[in-house]
C-alpha cells in the first residue's frame, strides 16, 4: 500500500473519531456496507467461475469467438 493511501486512511480515522453528525456517521455506515455487499458479490461470482472450471464448465475461447462471432 502507498503511503498517500495510508495518509488518507489515517486522516479519514481521526476525522470519523472527532466526528459527532450522526447523519454524516450514518452515511459513511452506508458507504461502508455498500462496499462490503460489492466485495461479497464479486467473491461470490468468482467462486461460482472457478465452480464451473472445476466441473469442465467452460468452453475454449475459439469456442467462444464462434460462438459469439456476429456480435464480435
Amino acid at each position: 500500500m502507498n503511503t498517500l493511501a495510508v495518509s488518507q486512511k489515517l486522516d479519514l480515522i481521526h476525522w470519523i473519531a472527532e466526528l459527532n453528525d450522526l447523519s454524516i456517521l450514518a452515511q459513511v455506515n452506508a458507504i461502508k456496507e455498500d462496499a462490503t455487499a460489492m466485495t461479497n458479490v464479486e467473491s461470490l461470482s468468482i467462486e461460482r467461475g472457478l465452480d464451473d472450471v472445476q466441473q469442465g464448465k467452460v468452453v475454449s475461447h475459439e469456442q467462444a469467438k464462434k460462438r459469439y462471432e456476429k456480435w464480435l
